[in-house]
């Protein structure tokens, strides 16, 4: 059973690799394999023992690998067609989804029931965002909520769609891989102009039903702790909705090892189920007529199910839910019909069960971490022949677990929590049993001072946290595969009893995962990354030994910016501890508007910018001001500020785009011009002022592309090889404007844009050619739209 669910998950992970879905034809192939693992029983050939598992991992893998081509075909065949993205189409459908509160108004998923649009094509089931602009915005007598809209109605919208689209990056969050696992074909936007209406207050069907209690629970929540810090948590633990959760918050929690804690994880529903199944048998076995009617165990057993089962639906049935109840329902089962399971078989039951109903999980975090922990937890406790004191297991399976997850932990994230063992040992239980269980029962029968009693526990907690947060973390350059492989085996070795020979020679198996550098190329003088952070700018540039930030791309919401969900994870991920220097071009929410993140979470050498003030940030104590004729020297590569003047800081006239801070990085391979949002007026400037040192090799257009700015004199003084749009894909500004590309085209310049592209990593090597890797090309997956390297 374990060679057959391994086998099952590597082919469903191998699908997801791939650059392009193969030909159902391919099927055939699996035809052969099949008739030999039959023949081979019928006719009991003399296999070996290695050679039947062998035998049954690869018809596995190819079983697995057709399962999920075959489930990916069908749904990405249920797509909105390019051309009818950003048009205006009218239909009718339900909410299907408790709507989140944003930052201006509200999102939810759609299921599509009737398109009015003619010709139009639209998927199932979609998600939309609604913009409150103006209180003129709000529905015709819609109750006075946060929400305008609730989940099971049924409304007429005219909609602006797109497909899925994601922020590409080396390290980074696969945005269109999420979406198709959640089943999302397209999003967009609710039409305020054109008017829409609703036509029925609620459409009975089972997952409406489920959604609208959960609606109900979560407004309670937000209503009984509207003042409180932590409502946005006690939310999450309860319905699954972490989007009240502040970035604030979210990053003390990933300090200290204990996000997974702060949402709906399979850890609430195993301990919730555990309480309900010790509540059950001391009930139970004080009843002797219960005790003869059914055994204490297996009674006990249907309460913890049912209460894992109605926790997972309070929950809305998250990937990471569904794993859990699962593995749960597949003891619970085998208790009931008396089969003695090893955990083991249990495991393996579970993996099957979780890849045939959603082969997207093998490539989220989440499925290898849970699925590891509890394999770990396993083996570190197998063959013990006494029962040890709880103390000495709890501490051994804490242990078992930090040891065993680090290599994967270093891998996925480029860190791990040096204090997430103490921050585990007491936010688990406090979190898992008190605050989980009394935040349910105050949720589900509004009894408020429950519920903030499961507040005030929380908030206790979290001081314990916050001081924790302070503490260093463990942070590197991000592994390859095979070193995380390796470790895994020595950390097995490592947690080996003791006394066994040679057990400490598992910490030779973990050298190869704490001896790894950064991807950039050994002979590489200077590494460009200019990242893909939608319609905004964010270069990373590295030389050596040093490492220099320049913007910090936009704030996304309130509770999301580039700078936490892009810049970090891809500096974690290159093993930066620390950036040399931080230069914000200017005042502008695109180029800013992540930069509080990365002052909170990176160490800065130096900071400067071309502002004093901003709201979205505050500035370090030590911020300067950046003007021409600023230069410094990191491993043989030069740092030149050309632009603005120190004199026009006095300006009032001056524009907060045509006092972009304009960099020149040269190397002696090649050289680089990062130009902010500079328009027309500040390159004639540019000309008249510097414009012997114009000269590049790789410039980043100005403006992204506007019309306002690349003047044909200014692109030409600059005579770059390689010019680069960073920009949104569909943004509503629609840059870069034709005119622009072709005036860049003219100059006989190679043009890449971010939304194309992704993530553009630019080498210069000695004695080589300027070296360019689109990330979106190099590193394609099946569920990518496709798009030219360059034009």
């Amino acid at each position: 059973m374990v060679m057959l669910a391994l086998g099952f998950v590597f082919g469903a992970w191998l699908l997801q690799q791939q650059a392009a879905l193969p030909s159902l034809y391919w099927l055939l192939a699996f035809i052969p394999v099949f008739l030999f693992v039959v023949k081979s029983r019928s006719l009991k050939l003399k296999l070996s023992k290695f050679g039947q598992k062998i035998a049954i991992f690869l018809f596995a893998a190819l079983f697995g690998f057709f399962w999920a081509a075959t489930f990916a075909t069908i749904r990405l065949s249920d797509e909105l067609p390019k051309a009818w993205e950003q048009k205006s189409i009218t239909l009718i459908g339900m909410v299907a989804t408790l709507p989140e509160v944003t930052e201006h108004g509200e999102r939810f998923q759609f299921d599509v029931e009737k398109i009015l649009t003619k010709d139009a094509k639209v998927p199932r089931h979609i998600s939309l965002n609604f913009y409150r602009e103006t209180e003129s915005a709000k529905p015709e007598n819609a109750p006075s909520l946060a929400n305008y809209f609730h989940v099971g109605e049924r409304w007429q919208f005219t909609v602006r769609l797109k497909r899925p689209h994601t922020t590409y990056n080396p390290h980074g969050f696969d945005f269109e891989a999420w979406v198709l696992e959640q089943n999302i074909r397209a999003m967009g936007s609710i039409n305020n102009k054109s008017g829409y209406k609703k036509l029925n207050n609620f459409v009975w069907q089972p997952s409406y039903i489920v959604e609208k209690a959960r609606e109900k629970v979560g407004n309670h929540i937000s209503k009984t702790l509207a003042d409180k810090p932590y409502a946005g948590v006690i939310r999450a633990l309860v319905v699954g909705d972490g989007s009240q959760i502040s970035q604030a918050q979210w990053n003390v929690y990933l300090r200290t090892g204990v996000n997974h804690l702060m949402s709906i994880s399979g850890l609430h529903i195993t301990m919730l189920a555990g309480l309900a199944f010790a509540i059950a048998s001391f009930i139970w076995r004080r009843f002797p007529t219960l005790v003869m009617r059914m055994p204490t165990r297996k009674a006990a057993t249907i309460v913890g199910l049912f209460v894992a089962i109605l926790y997972a639906l309070l929950a809305g049935m998250s990937v990471p839910t569904q794993r859990t109840l699962y593995m749960l329902m597949t003891f619970a089962l085998a208790l009931l019909f008396g089969r003695n399971l090893a955990i083991s078989r249990a495991l393996a039951i579970t993996l099957i069960v979780v890849v045939l109903l959603d082969p997207w999980a093998v490539i989220a975090p989440g499925f290898w971490l849970s699925f590891s922990a509890v394999a770990l937890i396993a083996y570190a406790s197998v063959g013990r022949l006494a029962t040890q004191h709880w103390l000495k297991e709890a501490v051994t399976t804490q242990w078992a677990v930090t040891l065993g997850l680090l290599p994967m932990l270093i891998v996925m994230f480029g860190q791990a929590s040096m204090v997430s063992p103490f921050a585990n040992a007491f936010a688990i239980p406090i979190i898992s049993l008190i605050v989980v269980p009394l935040a349910i029962l105050g949720s589900l029968l509004q009894i408020d001072f429950i519920l903030l009693a499961s507040h005030f526990v929380l908030t206790i907690c979290m001081q314990g946290l916050n001081w924790l947060a302070s503490l260093p973390t463990w942070q590197q350059a991000a592994s390859p595969i095979w070193a995380m492989i390796t470790a895994m085996m020595g950390v097995c070795w490592l947690l080996l009893p003791r006394g066994f020979p040679q057990r400490w020679l598992g910490l030779f198996l973990l050298l190869p995962l704490f001896f790894v550098n950064s991807s950039r190329p050994a002979e590489s003088e200077m590494q460009v990354t200019v990242l893909d952070i939608g319609q905004g700018l964010a270069v990373v540039i590295q030389t050596a030994n040093h490492t220099f930030l320049y913007d910090a791309g936009p704030r996304y919401s309130a509770q999301s910016d580039a700078g936490s969900k892009i810049i970090i994870p891809y500096l974690r991920g290159e093993g930066v501890k620390k950036l040399d220097g931080f230069m914000v071009s200017h005042n502008d929410i695109d180029h800013n508007g992540g930069a509080a993140s990365v002052l909170a979470q990176m160490p800065i050498g130096w900071f400067s910018s071309s502002f004093t003030q901003t709201d979205v940030m505050i500035l370090p104590p030590n911020a300067i001001k950046c003007f021409a004729g600023q230069y410094w020297q990191w491993d043989k590569v030069n740092f030149e500020v050309l632009y603005p003047s120190w004199e026009s800081y006095g300006d009032v006239n001056f524009t907060d785009n045509n006092r972009s801070c304009v960099v020149k990085a040269s190397s002696q391979f090649g050289s680089i011009l990062l130009t902010g949002d500079i328009e027309k007026e500040a390159e004639e400037i540019l000309l008249q002022s510097s414009m012997h040192k114009l000269s590049s090799d790789v410039l980043i257009a100005p403006h992204h592309g506007s019309k306002t700015s690349s003047t044909p004199e200014f692109i030409a003084a600059v005579g770059a090889k390689t010019g680069i749009f960073t920009v949104g894909y569909l943004n509503r500004f629609k840059h870069p404007k034709p005119l622009i590309i072709q005036r860049y085209k003219g100059s006989g310049a190679s043009l890449y844009r971010s939304d194309y592209n992704g993530a553009l990593k630019i080498n210069f090597i000695s004695n080589k050619p300027i070296k360019i890797e689109a990330w979106r090309q190099s590193q394609p997956r099946y569920w990518h739209d496709k798009y030219l390297e360059k034009y």
